[in-house]
């Protein structure tokens, strides 16, 4: 049985990487989503095991002390980070495994599995990503400013990805994604 492969989406906030990523997963057979640990306080509806791994911040802090973590990152005071054991249980029994994070925790992904593939997800202009993180009316606009600036910070990153898909109308983009994934499944070297 071959291993499975770590498939990474990343791109700047607000640009529909979650929608995406629920597309992709209809799509395709035999990839399962990566659930993130957070510090963050659990939303209402939100599902243990499901959407996060919630952690206090001194049993996060433990487990970065014992590298138990592929990445993770500090965000808005809380804790984010991809637990290894979950991964690795996936790739050992030859699923693949897809990962929805931040463009910090991808560069550390790409340092410590060069055999990961990396997608960044864009805008089709910076002017659309604003309207999107405005429209979406989840914060201040203050705080979509500081997205906003961190967002042209990672767009200067896209030549450290595999591949680039432009998500200017969501079902291509979806199925762009999708093919990355069906083609480094064929992938021989």
């Amino acid at each position: 049985m071959s291993k499975g492969k770590i498939f990474v989406l990343t791109g700047p906030s607000g640009v529909g990487k979650g929608t995406v990523v629920q597309g992709v997963l209809k799509n395709l057979n035999n990839i399962y989503l990566s659930v993130s640990a957070t510090t963050r306080e659990k939303r209402e509806g939100e599902k243990e095991g499901t959407n996060y791994f919630f952690k206090t911040k001194e049993e996060f802090e433990s487990m970065i002390k014992t590298n138990e973590f592929l990445e993770w990152a500090e965000f808005a005071g809380s804790y984010y980070g991809t637990p290894k054991i979950q991964i690795n249980n996936y790739l050992s029994v030859g699923k693949d495994i897809l990962l929805e994070i931040e463009v910090q925790g991808a560069k550390q992904i790409k340092e410590k599995r060069p055999d990961a593939i990396l997608v960044f997800l864009a805008p089709p202009t910076f002017e659309a990503l604003e309207e999107r993180l405005i429209k979406r009316q989840t914060e201040t606009l203050e705080k979509v400013k500081i997205r906003l600036k961190k967002a042209k910070e990672e767009m200067k990153e896209i030549s450290l990805f595999n591949y680039l898909v432009i998500n200017d109308h969501l079902d291509e983009a979806i199925e762009n994604v999708s093919s990355v994934i069906k083609a480094e499944r064929c992938r021989i070297g």
